[in-house]
């Protein structure tokens, strides 16, 4: 008998316990008193169950519980949109004995008339997976629900609580009268039922429950209805809930948020610093790619605010709004004239109200379109030379900071040295800005091409002809650390001292050693270092520690690859060639005497390639002048650490830009700054522990008011086998490894390696792993381009993906198709 108990959360990865469920494992991670509970998974309710077996594991797993509560747990059920409350059966005080039949009679309520008019009412799909909670029965003196906001007003500073004594049950169905408790602040409104001669809660319970609500909301993001029980004067929450009854939402003010591709960049929980730090350059970049397109000054200056807002920052996670992406888009010429055109072009699904006084008259807007075609064709023709000084610009000016001596810097200095930097460097972006623009046109055209000329029967055809560049930067991190550890693996004394020794310890064998074979090591891992040592996991996040600031990290990579016996022969390119090869001869083939289509294939194809190569290779001097940038502020932090006014180095990344300023120049509003940072550090504790927010999500008036961030519930699994975007080919059978944090995995060994997102830091993982699969990226993302490179199998952009996939499992992927088949769990 398979189920899960509430001290081994992890299992329920990869099986349906539905929202009921996993609000309980929540309540238990937040540290709330919840009665002992299992659950039993959709999945084993649906394979069939032995009744004495049943009741044999039960017993044993609550050692002898005398009564239990048997309630359903669906999927999406106690969900922000829909609570399915009294839709399935429940049931109290169920004997040992009785165990196995509710437990049938709950899972048979998913089928039942009210649930299906239920679903058909709110446009749900048809029946849902039902599992089932076994809960040990709490014999209360009072029990009842609890509201974290008033759900009739939807006023956020009271909290309703109605209460009866002994169970329940009776108040959930309505056949009771209830005590009714309105909290607001330390004052309680006492309304009192007709049933009951003294209030069912003490002054003190009421305040505790105060205090459950008010942790909820700030976990779990948004106002919890819950229900609680009484026994011995001690609280016991037996489930909860989003509020879906409170008032309507505001009006106005609707933003869809996106990090479908920023996810790449940014992943998890960032630090006020960089989202600072980001929001401003973003909207410089952006201002200026707007004029190159053509809208005019005039336009942006009316309009600072949208470029000030093309980033938003939810529970600590940076995203895209695209309502200001939207509004930018309205802003060039061609859109008064062809509005649908262009969203559809630009891959725009949602509609926003837009100022009238974008809309330019029909000639002057032909006129604009004319000029800016014309300006973008020279600007094309130019774009190898800019980058070309761009390149230059940015040696140079690394290279002068690289010389200057931080540590003996003031905070003012250092200040100065930043301002500095952004002027030289930061805001002159406009070759990477332009090279992507053409990137994403001419990766268009010749995925479109492909299609064409070869009726669609070969859909990764534009993939492969890009395997094999032998151009891109990102691939030559991996092919040098190899080099480096096929050198320490033909040492049998170095191998040794790798295979036996931690990093750290590796790291200062190295430094004292005089011995010329460590000496020639320890100066291969300089150079490298040198050359890639802003290269790592979060690299454009200034928070991260990187290879040139600590050296034992790169360190653990190589002693990783040492372990598992990578070898630089495994990286030839030789298989990367042969797809290449086999793609253009594929292409030759469907082109055979059609001179006007090679020619213009050949070009298309030329342009791609060095566009992309390009793009990925700019990518990393972005990460390079993040890396100056990530020093600067690292050493104001120590001058504030030195000083006093910081508790820690490492907490200037708690402050943001602007909040760093204003202290060195005495503008702050906020002289207390340790007092500061302790506030940031709980929140972004507090946002680390709430988890994945959804991809894509609307939020109305008030983006942190009202307004549900998660989507862990409403993700529905997918049906069949997966699909996502083939962007590598090759088909491969093998172990699923899924990967939340590159930094704790000591080897893939040949498994295939499944991520959320991966930003350039993690190619380190690429060579041990069988495959690549993504939860989000596209076919310009990081992982999809490098896994081209290296010849690997990849898939990105696959919808649930670690829903449906656990370490484990084994799977069959196609690169080529984007299909990812389950063979065995």
């Amino acid at each position: 008998m398979h189920f899960i108990s509430d001290t081994e959360p992890q299992k329920a990865a990869g099986v349906t316990i539905g929202g009921k469920a996993e609000n309980l494992f929540r309540l238990k991670r937040f540290g709330m008193p919840v009665p002992r509970f299992v659950v039993i998974p959709w999945e084993t309710l649906l394979a069939g169950f032995s009744e004495s077996e049943m009741v044999a594991c039960l017993t044993d797993a609550f050692d002898n519980t005398s009564q239990f509560a048997v309630r359903s747990s669906a999927t999406g059920e106690d969900g922000a949109a829909f609570s399915f409350a009294g839709q399935f059966e429940s049931y109290l005080s169920v004997r040992p004995d009785e165990l196995a039949g509710r437990i049938e009679d709950v899972r048979r309520s998913a089928f039942s008339e009210r649930v299906t008019a239920y679903r058909k009412h709110h446009g749900l799909p048809g029946v849902g997976e039902v599992a089932v909670i076994v809960q040990e029965m709490v014999d209360a003196d009072a029990a009842g629900v609890a509201f974290g906001a008033n759900p009739l007003t939807g006023n956020r500073h009271e909290k309703v609580i109605n209460a009866v004594f002994g169970l329940g049950d009776g108040l959930v169905s309505g056949e009771r009268n209830a005590d009714q408790f309105v909290l607001n602040g330390v004052e309680i409104q006492y309304i009192p039922s007709n049933d009951q001669a003294e209030p069912a809660l003490t002054d003190a319970q009421i305040h505790r429950l105060g205090e459950i609500l008010d942790t909820l909301a700030r976990e779990l993001g948004q106002p919890q209805d819950i229900e609680f029980a009484v026994r011995n004067h001690e609280i016991y929450l037996l489930q909860t809930r989003p509020i879906t009854t409170l008032a309507e939402r505001p009006a106005g003010n609707y933003i869809l948020w996106d990090n479908s591709n920023i996810i790449e960049s940014y992943p998890g929980v960032t630090t006020p610093l960089t989202f600072s730090f980001i929001s401003k350059s973003y909207e410089v970049a952006y201002k200026l790619f707007s004029a190159y397109l053509g809208v005019s000054e005039s336009v942006i200056r009316k309009n600072e605010r949208v470029f000030a807002n093309t980033l938003g920052f939810l529970n600590g996670r940076v995203y895209y709004n695209l309502k200001t992406w939207y509004h930018m888009l309205a802003m060039l010429p061609g859109y008064s004239i062809n509005a649908r055109y262009m969203e559809k072009m630009m891959g725009v699904k949602e509609q926003f109200d837009i100022p009238e006084s974008y809309r330019l008259p029909k000639g002057k807007a032909w006129w604009s379109i004319l000029k800016m075609a014309v300006q973008m064709l020279f600007r094309f023709k130019a774009l190898p030379r800019k980058r070309r000084e761009f390149m230059q610009l940015v040696d140079s000016t690394i290279a002068a900071y690289k010389a200057i001596p931080f540590a003996e810097k003031s905070a003012g200095e250092l200040m100065q040295l930043y301002l500095d930097f952004e002027q030289k460097l930061l805001l002159e972006w406009k070759a990477p800005l332009l090279n992507d623009f053409f990137a994403m046109i001419w990766f268009g055209m010749l995925q479109k091409q492909c299609e064409q000329f070869t009726g669609g029967k070969n859909p990764n055809l534009h993939n492969d002809l890009l395997c094999g560049s032998n151009d891109i930067i990102s691939v030559q991190p991996v092919h040098r650390s190899i080099a480096i550890a096929a050198r320490i693996a033909g040492a049998p004394a170095l191998k040794n001292l790798f295979l036996q020794q931690n990093e750290h310890q590796i790291h200062q064998t190295l430094l004292a050693s005089t011995d010329p074979e460590f000496a020639g090591v320890s100066a291969d891992i300089e150079r490298y270092i040198a050359d890639f040592g802003e290269r790592c996991v979060g690299e454009l996040k200034l928070e991260t520690i990187s290879y040139g600031q600590e050296p034992a990290k790169f360190i653990k990579v190589l002693k990783f690859y040492v372990e598992t016996g990578i070898t630089g022969a495994q990286f030839s390119g030789a298989r990367e060639d042969v797809i290449r090869r086999n793609a253009e001869q594929e292409i030759a083939r469907c082109l055979k005497g059609k001179t006007l289509q090679r020619w213009k294939m050949g070009l298309t194809l030329r342009y791609t390639r060095e566009l992309v190569s390009a793009r990925e290779n700019l990518r990393y001097e972005r990460t390079r002048a993040f890396g100056i940038v990530r020093e600067i502020f690292t050493f104001i932090g120590k001058r504030f650490y030195t000083d006093g006014v910081l508790g820690n180095a490492r907490d200037i990344f708690y402050l943001t830009k602007e909040e760093i300023f204003a202290y060195i120049e005495g503008t702050a509003v906020t002289q207390d700054v340790k007092a500061l940072v302790a506030l940031r550090q709980e929140a972004f504790q507090t946002y680390t522990r709430r988890g994945t927010l959804s991809e894509r999500f609307a939020t109305y008036g008030v983006p942190y008011q009202g307004n549900d961030f998660f989507s862990t519930d409403r993700i529905e699994k997918p049906k069949g086998d997966l699909k996502g975007i083939g962007c590598s080919p090759g088909r491969v059978t093998g172990r699923v490894r899924v990967v939340l944090d590159p930094a704790e995995v000591p080897s893939l060994n040949g498994d295939i390696l499944v991520a959320s997102s991966t930003d350039p830091g993690w190619v380190t993982l690429f060579p041990g792993a069988l495959g690549i699969i993504v939860e989000r990226g596209s076919l310009l993302s990081h992982s999809a381009i490098v896994s081209r490179e290296m010849g690997k199998p990849c898939i990105v952009g696959v919808t649930g993906l670690l829903k449906m996939l656990k370490t484990g499992d084994e799977i069959e992927m196609d690169g080529s198709t984007g299909i990812i088949r389950m063979i065995a769990r």
